[in-house]
C-alpha cells in the first residue's frame, strides 16, 4: 500500500525529516484560519487508497494543534485514504490524567476519545506521562520510548560520580531506566505541587553530596520542578554541574529564565516538539526522526515492532 506522509503545523520540520528518511515528501495540505477563527484543512494531493501517517504533535498551542490533527483525519478519511494512523511525538493533555479534586474533566480521556472517533486506526506516541494512559484508547497505541536516544546522547557526561535523579515520585521508574542503561546509582527528590508553576522539594532520598546530577523526566515544562530539584540537590552537597534530560521540551512560561539561571551543564532533549528560542540555554536536541520513520516502514509493511516497543 502506497505510504503518505501528512503533517499538522506542530512540527513540520520533524515531518519533513521522517518522511526524507522514508524516501519521499509530506503531502500538501494547507491550514489556515476564517475571520471568525474557524479552522480550515484541505489536502492538495491524492490519498486515495494510501496508507496515511499523520505527523502532529499537540504541544502548545495544545487545541489549536488538536484540531488540526482532526481536520486533517477527517480530510484524509474523507478523500478515501485506506489506513489512517495518528504519529503524535508529544500527546497533550496527557497530564489530566486523573481526578485531584471532584468536579474535574479528566482530559487525557477526552482527547483520546476524540482520537478514536476521528478514522485513526492506531496511535503513535512517544513517553506519555504516564503508561496507564494507553488504558485510555480503544485503538491499538504503539507506546515508543526516546529514552535508549537520550542515554546514548548523555554517555560521554556520566561519570563515575554522576547519579540518576528522578525529580518526583512520578519519574521513578523512568530514573531506573536511565540509570540500568546508564549503571550509576539513584536519587529521588520528594516534591509537592504548590500551582501549575510552582513547586516545594521537601527532601532527596539517596546518596548526592559531592555527586554530579543527572536530573531525569519526561517533560520540561515551566521548569518549576527542575528548579526546585536542583536548589534541593545542591542543598544536599551536589556538584553544581547539573543536566538535565528529557523527552519533551515545552519550555513555556518562566522556563527559559529559570533554566538560564541553574549552573546546568547540559540540558537534553528531544524534538518531539518545535524548540522555542531558548538564549544561551546549553539546549541539546536529539532528533526522534530515524526512530519514526523505521516504526512508520515497519506498519507500513506489517513488520514486527517488538525491537522497537522493547517488548514481544
Amino acid at each position: 500500500m502506497k505510504l503518505v506522509i501528512l503533517a499538522g503545523s506542530g512540527n513540520p520540520s520533524l515531518a519533513d525529516s521522517v518522511a526524507a528518511r522514508l524516501g519521499t515528501r509530506v503531502c500538501r495540505s494547507v491550514l489556515d484560519r476564517f475571520p471568525d477563527g474557524e479552522l480550515h484543512a484541505e489536502i492538495q494531493e491524492s490519498v486515495r487508497g494510501c496508507d496515511v501517517y499523520l505527523v502532529q504533535p499537540t504541544g502548545p498551542p495544545v487545541d489549536g494543534h488538536l484540531m488540526e490533527l482532526l481536520f486533517l483525519a477527517d480530510a484524509s478519511r474523507r478523500a478515501g485514504a485506506a489506513r489512517l494512523t495518528a504519529v503524535v511525538p508529544y500527546l497533550g493533555y496527557a497530564r489530566q490524567d486523573r481526578r485531584a479534586r471532584g468536579r474535574e474533566a479528566i482530559g487525557a480521556r477526552v482527547v483520546a476519545d476524540a482520537l478514536g472517533v476521528a478514522g485513526f486506526e492506531r496511535i503513535v506516541a512517544v513517553d506519555l506521562h504516564s503508561v496507564s494512559l494507553e488504558g485510555f484508547f480503544g485503538i491499538p497505541l504503539e507506546h515508543l520510548s526516546a529514552v535508549s536516544l537520550l542515554a546514548n546522547a548523555i554517555e560521554e557526561l556520566v561519570t563515575d560520580k554522576s547519579v540518576i535523579v528522578a525529580p518526583d515520585l512520578g519519574a521513578v521508574k523512568l530514573a531506573e531506566r536511565y540509570a540500568e542503561s546508564l549503571r550509576r546509582p539513584i536519587a529521588i527528590a520528594h516534591k509537592t505541587r504548590l500551582s501549575g508553576e510552582e513547586v516545594r522539594v521537601r527532601g532527596i532520598a539517596g546518596e548526592v553530596a559531592g555527586r554530579v546530577p543527572v536530573i531525569v523526566d519526561d517533560m520540561v515544562s515551566t521548569g518549576g520542578t527542575i528548579e526546585a530539584a536542583a536548589a534541593a540537590l545542591i542543598a544536599a552537597g551536589s556538584l553544581r554541574e547539573i543536566t538535565v534530560v528529557a523527552s519533551h521540551a515545552l519550555l513555556v512560561g518562566p522556563a527559559i529564565r529559570r533554566l538560564s539561571a541553574l549552573p546546568l551543564k547540559r540540558v537534553v532533549v528531544t524534538d518531539s516538539l518545535s524548540m522555542p528560542e531558548h538564549g544561551s540555554l546549553p539546549l541539546q536536541v536529539v532528533s526522534l526522526a530515524p526512530m519514526l520513520a523505521e516504526t512508520v516502514r515497519r506498519l507500513n509493511a506489517g513488520e514486527s515492532m517488538s525491537r522497537l516497543l522493547g517488548r514481544r
